[in-house]
């Protein structure tokens, strides 16, 4: 995969964006704002509960959850694809309901599934997407965006020839022809494997570091944890959280003491209680667990307690929370 980025300037004003100041959060660097968002379905189902939720100007921002949790949901109602019951989103200042054809043409969208017409070339699936946007012929902007997809040795092959990989490459690649400063990828790595997955990580970040913003949705937390500026994470249609990725890590991380012991405990002594020590192991091992952001940690305190007790042990290690960990722990809170 060529190592240049994505050429995706900003789109150009125009008149339809005039008045988008006063519509935008006074102050805010918020490229979408979502205040107040639900969806009912006509079942009864609610999908989304009062979702308010601010995205940065050029950041990466992972949505995490379960299956169900409301996360494409929250996706499509951001890019005009369903109806919101109530609630209001703004997208780069622009109201996705009163001016919907503003908003949408700063919007890309990978969805999920791949939706391809399987008799296109490569190239004009992806420049027939840019004139569903009103967008002028541009050759050279179609030229860069599919090499740097690695697909321009694929420009004239028909889709149905490619493999899983590549068409999810041309999905992509239809979502940027239009020139788009914000980027949803619902779940864009499912399904590829791992080293193309790298690549499409190596993908996102040049599109950030060229100006786009990045909103994608994630079930592999590696994902987020290796690429997100910021993480919220959504469960029953509820945004439990939203915080700087290494700011959540070092809030909510934990770090463990595993003490690998000579001789089994039957229970952990009295002595020991102020300590939140857990048996493990049948017995043959005891884990300390702390807070890996504290400048007192307790641990020589504990070792020191250890041996007043005629506790030895004959190794040790320790463990960090990892994102996954917090993320189950969050869900696992919010049921």
């Amino acid at each position: 995969m060529s190592s240049s980025p994505v050429a995706v300037p900003q789109p150009a004003r125009d008149p339809a964006r005039r008045g988008a100041d006063e519509r935008a959060p006074a102050g805010s660097d918020a490229v979408v704002c979502v205040t107040g968002l639900s969806k009912v379905y006509a079942g009864g189902f609610q999908a989304l509960k009062d979702v308010s939720l601010e995205i940065r100007r050029g950041e990466i921002f992972a949505l995490l959850g379960p299956n169900g949790a409301g996360k494409t949901t929250l996706i499509s109602i951001i890019c005009g694809l369903v109806n919101a019951s109530s609630g209001r989103v703004v997208a780069d200042g622009q109201d996705i309901v009163r001016d919907f054809r503003a908003a949408r043409s700063r919007i890309g969208l990978v969805p999920q599934e791949l939706h391809t017409d399987a008799f296109e070339t490569v190239w004009a699936t992806v420049s027939f997407s840019r004139g569903l946007f009103g967008k002028p012929p541009d050759p050279d902007h179609i030229e860069r965006v599919l090499r740097d997809l690695a697909l321009w040795d694929k420009r004239n092959n028909r889709l149905l020839t490619l493999s899983g990989g590549m068409k999810r490459r041309v999905m992509i690649a239809k979502a940027l022809s239009h020139e788009p400063g914000i980027l949803f990828l619902d779940e864009p790595t499912a399904g590829v494997d791992v080293e193309l997955r790298r690549e499409m990580w190596e993908l996102v970040r040049s599109l950030r570091d060229n100006g786009v913003t990045i909103i994608l949705t994630t079930h592999y937390i590696e994902e987020a944890e290796e690429m997100a500026d910021r993480v919220g994470v959504i469960n029953h249609g509820e945004l439990i959280l939203v915080e700087e990725k290494t700011e959540l890590m070092r809030k909510l991380g934990r770090k463990q003491l595993t003490l690998h012991l000579r001789e089994p405990l039957e229970a952990i002594p009295p002595s020991l209680s102020a300590y939140a020590l857990e048996l493990g192991a049948d017995g043959h091992e005891l884990v300390y667990s702390y807070d890996a952001g504290r400048n007192a940690t307790g641990i020589a305190e504990l070792l020191t307690d250890l041996k007043a007790a005629d506790i030895r042990f004959r190794d040790l290690h320790t463990d960090q929370s990892s994102l996954e960990d917090i993320f189950v722990s969050l869900v696992r809170e919010k049921r």
